[in-house]
């Protein structure tokens, strides 16, 4: 009957720096804030709580605004907190305030793809199937479907689509 294979230990290696190893590991693996302004009123020394505490913001919203306050709260008036850092809700309302970009759009490739095959056909969607521009073979059906969905999205560079395919 054979032994059992002797485990042998790591052995230490000697050539890497453990504090340079766990400090970049620290780094690699802290969230990445995508909030400029939040990211940049950031200090790494304090917690979650302190760090949002000082900007004005609340870690927990259920504390802040709790659901049922007791009497007692009510009685009593608590002293308004002092913000420390007021030009990160500053930036944050700037950031609110501004519009958002549609998400619900047409790509550029299927605005050249559209524009082309009204410049060339107009209505005939027929055609536009046989077209060699139509890589992914759609019907004339499904190509109908993308002009009425351009004509939605831009309607007055279809009206100037149309009105430059009749002059020719």
């Amino acid at each position: 009957m054979g032994k059992v294979k002797k485990k042998r230990g790591n052995t230490f290696n000697y050539n890497v720096d453990r504090k340079k190893l766990k400090r970049k590991a620290r780094k690699k693996h802290a969230p990445r804030i995508p909030c400029e302004p939040i990211r940049s009123a950031w200090n790494d020394g304090k917690s979650v709580a302190k760090n949002l505490a000082d900007m004005g913001l609340a870690a927990n919203p259920n504390k802040s605004l709790p659901i049922r306050p007791s009497q007692v709260k009510d009685a009593e008036e608590q002293p308004g907190k002092v913000i420390k850092k007021p030009y990160v809700l500053e930036g944050l309302q700037a950031l609110a305030s501004l519009p958002s970009k549609q998400t619900m759009g047409i790509s550029s490739d299927m605005i050249q793809y559209v524009r082309h095959m009204v410049e060339n056909y107009g209505e005939d969607y027929k055609a536009m199937a046989r077209d060699e521009k139509n890589y992914y073979q759609d019907t004339p059906k499904q190509i109908q479907r993308k002009v009425n969905l351009y004509k939605r999205h831009h309607p007055q560079d279809y009206q100037a689509l149309v009105a430059s395919r009749i002059m020719q």
